[in-house]
């Protein structure tokens, strides 16, 4: 736009003049404040992502802050925050939207097809939570979990009671360690079965799958949908509008964690995912 007045309108005054109204335009977007949940991969990706485009595209500074969930949700609902692209509903987050609803906005699934569960490698003889008993031995009696405490973990306890695993325990570890004993089992093709979720790196790296949960004790599949202030929508319309299409399959969010997880800085895997990317990016932003 810069470029068209320049060479449009005739005279250095008045080209000086258009160029101090572009630069005034561009001073009066407000810096978007996106909150991420620290630690959460697919919400490290998907936040830099479209905190990355919002830059280079549309003209906005934007603040990115990584928090805990219920600081994440409040932060929104009190305005510092403008948005998040990590509230998995309705079930992980269920408890913060149904305090808050009414202080918040929310603009659409940035992913569909959220799980939480037990997952094995496509390897593996069991099918169902209730196949571990059957095949306890292969496991070592265990599955590996991550921190005592979360969501996963909480179902998980719950799931051993229902499908009677009197042969299984659950052992606490972390995300990291639980990622470490994949990649172990991996590599020698043992049996294992993890706590996890989708969207996850591993997805991206590994045939995984979900142990078949007929009980339901881990719920049916969620959506990571994008929440805001309802302020932006009036302080920020074409960033708004951007936020709301925003919306990416587990392959292509894989793909970004993938490479964070092998190294790469969170900003430069965005840049590289967009760069590759222009045609989705560009009907992000019609």
């Amino acid at each position: 736009m810069r470029n068209f007045t320049t060479r449009c309108i005739q005279g250095l005054g008045v080209a000086a003049l258009a160029l101090g109204l572009s630069t005034a335009m561009a001073a009066d977007k407000p810096t978007i404040k996106i909150g991420y949940v620290n630690g959460w991969d697919d919400s490290v990706a998907a936040t830099f992502v479209a905190g990355q485009i919002l830059e280079d595209k549309l003209g906005y500074t934007v603040e990115l802050k990584p928090v805990e969930p219920a600081i994440m949700w409040q932060g929104v609902a009190r305005g510092d925050l403008d948005a998040t692209l990590s509230a998995w509903l309705p079930a992980t987050h269920g408890e913060y939207y149904a305090k808050l609803k009414d202080k918040v906005s929310v603009l659409g699934s940035n992913y569909k097809g959220a799980k939480i569960g037990l997952i094995v490698p496509d390897y593996v003889a069991a099918k169902s939570i209730a196949d571990l008993n059957t095949y306890a031995k292969d496991f070592d009696g265990k599955i590996t979990g991550i921190d005592a405490g979360a969501g996963v973990m909480r179902r998980t306890e719950d799931a051993i009671k229902q499908y009677n695993l009197s042969d299984i325990k659950l052992m606490p570890s972390s995300g990291p360690a639980m990622a470490t004993a994949l990649t172990r089992a991996e590599k020698n093709k043992e049996a294992i079965v993890v706590t996890g979720w989708i969207p996850h790196w591993m997805f991206a790296k590994w045939n995984l799958r979900f142990l078949e949960d007929p009980q339901k004790v881990f719920g049916d599949d969620e959506h990571v949908d994008t929440v805001i202030n309802p302020v932006l929508a009036t302080s920020a319309v074409d960033a708004t509008a951007f936020l709301g299409k925003f919306s990416w399959s587990g392959e292509e969010v894989g793909a970004v964690m993938l490479a964070i997880r092998e190294g790469a800085k969170p900003e430069d895997a965005a840049k590289d995912w967009i760069a590759k990317n222009p045609e989705r990016v560009a009907g992000w932003l019609q």
